[in-house]
């Protein structure tokens, strides 16, 4: 009895020493790598943001998505409560998504009012600004909202008339693959350029209907092909685009933007 409760223990100890020896080295391991996956999840960033302005794609090198970034973008923070750009915090450094969690910066968001399912919104943001020859040419505002399964990050690229749209895309989801999912797809994304925000009456208009855009409609301009099967996710592309453009995200800021205030 002794030398099988002697076996037993040792047993537990050496296999609790080893969980401790891989616990350290995995442990080690996640640290040692965290820069690089930062690095990468800002390329990654940069690239879409770069593709859905029109100024790259995805087959851009890492020095190439660095290189086009800093030549040709311009990353402003936006207090989206004045609707104007803040120096409150670094552009290139602040994370709005990390800071919507901050009660001293962010608000929550109550009800009917939280039309895209995000709970809290943050106080300030970061777009990012194409300038040719002093003239604005693209502004890219970062949107996201609950589709069917998961909120969907994306950015949304407007011309410098802040009404047509230059591009649109999300570059994090989790929605059902072949459905919801079609919003990675290259044809619905490419539906989007040439859009327009805004109704002839002025009021935002530029939505996502229930199966095919009626291209001899009046409407067509402001309307996206829906997305087959997946209406809940279609919903909530709707809803987002709604929050982000309307007074309650960059509305004012577009609007400040568009009258040379902001």
């Amino acid at each position: 009895m002794s030398s099988k409760r002697e076996t037993t223990a040792r047993t537990l100890t050496v296999a609790l020493l080893v969980c401790l020896v891989c616990s350290i080295f995995v442990a080690g391991a996640a640290v040692s790598l965290r820069p690089a996956q930062l690095e990468n999840s800002l390329l990654d960033k940069q690239r879409s943001i770069l593709s859905i302005a029109g100024l790259g794609d995805a087959s851009l090198s890492g020095s190439q998505v660095k290189a086009m970034f800093t030549d040709r973008i311009q990353a402003r923070l936006v207090d989206l409560e004045t609707g104007k750009y803040s120096d409150a915090y670094d552009p290139l450094t602040f994370n709005h998504l990390a800071s919507a969690k901050d009660p001293a910066i962010s608000m929550a968001i109550a009800g009917k009012e939280d039309i895209a399912s995000i709970k809290r919104r943050e106080r300030y943001s970061t777009v990012y600004v194409v300038e040719q020859n002093g003239q604005l040419d693209t502004v890219i505002i970062p949107v996201r909202g609950y589709g069917l399964w998961s909120t969907l990050h994306g950015f949304i690229a407007l011309k410098g008339d802040l009404n047509t749209v230059a591009g649109f895309g999300f570059y994090e989801h989790a929605e059902t693959p072949g459905l919801g999912g079609e919003v990675d797809n290259p044809k619905w994304v490419g539906i989007w350029p040439g859009k327009e925000l805004y109704s002839d009456e002025g009021k935002l208009a530029l939505h996502v209907v229930k199966g095919s855009v009626n291209p001899s409609s009046a409407s067509a301009k402001n309307q996206v092909d829906g997305l087959a099967g997946a209406t809940l996710t279609s919903n909530g592309v709707n809803h987002l685009l709604d929050y982000w453009l309307g007074e309650n995200g960059f509305g004012l800021f577009l609007s400040h933007l568009r009258n040379g205030e902001a």
